[in-house]
């Protein structure tokens, strides 16, 4: 399943443009921004996106980025193994 990773306009200023940006150059990623995703809490105090509709949180843009790196390289290494699994 490809990642769908969700990004807010109004979170840009924590610098999650740039992490989108990166995002999106990767075709495996379904990335997508929208004007608001009803996190103004998390939006005004640090960076956030969601990723398959969970949220992830972190202090600075580039622990966000690693942070939805790892979940997706996680979720691809759980569908690997279970996609071996016999039947």
């Amino acid at each position: 399943m490809r990642p769908i990773i969700e990004f807010c306009s109004s979170n840009m200023h924590h610098g999650t443009d740039r992490v989108m940006a990166e995002l999106e150059a990767n075709p495996e990623y379904d990335v997508i921004e929208y004007g608001c995703l009803g996190n103004c809490g998390e939006c005004a105090v640090q960076p956030f996106a969601l990723l398959n509709g969970d949220t992830l949180l972190a202090e600075t843009a580039e622990e966000l980025q690693e942070q939805l790196l790892q979940k997706i390289r996680e979720a691809e290494e759980m569908e690997r193994l279970l996609s071996d699994e016999p039947d």
